[in-house]
């Protein structure tokens, strides 16, 4: 949101993307969760290398979805591109973060810890 605002000039812009990316994000999000908890419990590798990995197909999905719509939202493909390359660092390492933490969350009487 602040970055589209930022790049462009235009909050009406940053504020359109922003608000739109929220509800794309939750959809994508879900259907990307989904696929990765079929293959989290078939797989017998360190929750690290799983995180990891759904950390990078994530962001994947993510920037593709920001720079597409700020396409589409700005007609301007530079922008789109600029807003997707600034946000695949910063929101890869706060999705990892996000997944190590959810790992440790405690559910039903039961905790799901991760390894040190």
């Amino acid at each position: 949101m602040v970055w589209g605002w930022v790049l462009s000039g235009k909050w009406q812009l940053g504020l359109s993307v922003g608000l739109l990316e929220m509800l794309t994000k939750i959809v994508l999000y879900f259907l990307h969760d989904r696929a990765w908890h079929r293959v989290e419990l078939k797989s017998t590798k360190p929750s690290h290398v799983i995180h990891l990995t759904k950390t990078i197909t994530w962001r994947i999905i993510g920037t593709l979805d920001t720079i597409l719509l700020s396409w589409m939202l700005s007609g301007d493909i530079a922008l789109g591109l600029q807003l997707g390359s600034i946000e695949i660092v910063t929101k890869m390492i706060l999705y990892y973060l996000h997944e190590r933490l959810w790992h440790r969350v405690k559910f039903s009487g039961k905790t799901i810890s991760a390894e040190a």
